[in-house]
């Protein structure tokens, strides 16, 4: 089998969330057609793009 991509790689861990604040991500989920887990990985993509954290395409 080959070896995925970079970007095809995911890794799993734990998250904990207050209620409240996963009410709003599943809601704001819902309203952009995601998965609440979807919007997760968006918003932190999002917030690592806006500090320049991530890495540059060649």
């Amino acid at each position: 089998m080959p070896e995925k991509s970079n970007k095809e790689k995911t890794k799993s861990f734990i998250l904990r969330i207050d209620s409240d604040t996963m009410s709003a991500i599943e809601a704001w989920a819902a309203d952009e057609f995601r998965s609440t887990n979807g919007q997760i990985l968006w918003i932190l993509n999002e917030a690592l793009k806006k500090s320049g954290r991530t890495k540059k395409k060649q």
